[in-house]
């Protein structure tokens, strides 16, 4: 017998000892299709969507592209050394911050206490919910249009302080009071949304807890704070979020209501980057400044994510 022959023979008989590997059963094969299929829609998309675009971007960034000027050229990082001196971008960071931290404050206190009277079950409750939701379903850019009639020198709210005897300001070009009514209207175009989420978390809350507190002799607010407050506290991280990313942004009621004045008090982030792509055509420098955002948005949905454990009920 060759050596070959006895190698071939050797290894049959090692096989032969060994248990037989469990086959896939049809059924099993026919699980795993079915799974890859249904989540084959949303890997596409997310790719298609999400990486895709931000590969692209992040190497648009890297160049000098003038769509009109028709010249598209590497400068590696000379778009990202340029936003370290740009004025223009530093204004627009500020602005971005006090709009956030105007919306945040605001849009969660209101919709948190719109949330809590609703759940008082009064009379008129459906009329009143449907008040503050209805903006939601509204047209933005309608919406923003109307406000943008009201807040006028001559238009309705300074009408209707007039016949109270108050001159009302101009609105719109002052830098405190155009950021303040952007605010607003921001605010009551969404708050009807976070309103519906709060009150769904307040209705989630066991009364027999509130109960036994209100028997130890617990106030209403002991009561709310010390356990309202922390089994809602998933829910108002859910609020926080969605509420920050939208305050970045924020563009249809910027373009409307001010177009980024007076000045560039009202120039948040996003619009600043539209200015830079379709008004001075600079699509690299654009590219750079979303890639920013980009950044921004990761952090603080990072942060809060990671603090969450501090402070949000439950949460390990």
């Amino acid at each position: 017998m060759t050596s070959s022959a006895v190698l071939a023979a050797a290894d049959t008989a090692e096989r032969k000892g060994r248990p037989a590997r469990p086959r896939r059963s049809a059924a099993t094969r026919q699980d795993w299709i079915v799974g890859y299929t249904m989540v084959a829609p949303v890997v596409l998309g997310a790719v298609a969507f999400v990486i895709v675009p931000l590969v692209a971007v992040l190497w648009f960034s890297l160049h000098d592209w003038n769509v009109l000027a028709n010249t598209f050229v590497f400068s590696g990082t000379d778009n990202y050394e340029r936003m370290l001196a740009d004025p223009g971008l530093r204004d627009s960071l500020l602005a971005s911050l006090w709009f956030s931290i105007g919306l945040v404050v605001l849009n969660v206190t209101l919709a948190l206490f719109l949330a809590v009277l609703l759940n008082q079950k009064l009379p008129g409750t459906t009329t009143f919910r449907t008040f503050f939701f209805s903006p939601v379903v509204v047209s933005l850019v309608a919406w923003t249009i109307v406000w943008s009639f009201l807040l006028q020198s001559d238009g309705g709210i300074n009408g209707f302080l007039a016949t109270v005897g108050i001159e009302g300001p101009n609105w719109l070009r002052n830098d405190v009071t155009a950021m303040l009514a952007v605010i607003v209207v921001q605010v009551f175009k969404n708050v009807g949304l976070n309103m519906i989420l709060f009150l769904a978390a307040l209705q989630g809350v066991p009364e027999e807890i509130g109960e036994a507190a209100r028997i130890d002799g617990a106030g209403a607010w002991r009561r709310f704070r010390s356990i309202t407050l922390p089994m809602i506290s998933p829910t108002i991280l859910l609020v926080m979020i969605l509420t920050i990313v939208g305050s970045l942004e924020v563009f249809a009621q910027i373009a409307v209501l001010t177009g980024g004045g007076p000045g560039n008090s009202t120039t948040v982030l996003v619009y600043y980057l539209y200015q830079q792509a379709f008004r001075f055509n600079d699509f690299g420098y654009a590219s750079a400044i979303a890639v920013l955002m980009f950044l921004i948005v990761l952090v603080l949905t990072l942060v809060q994510w990671q603090t969450r454990k501090r402070w949000v009920f439950n949460e390990n």
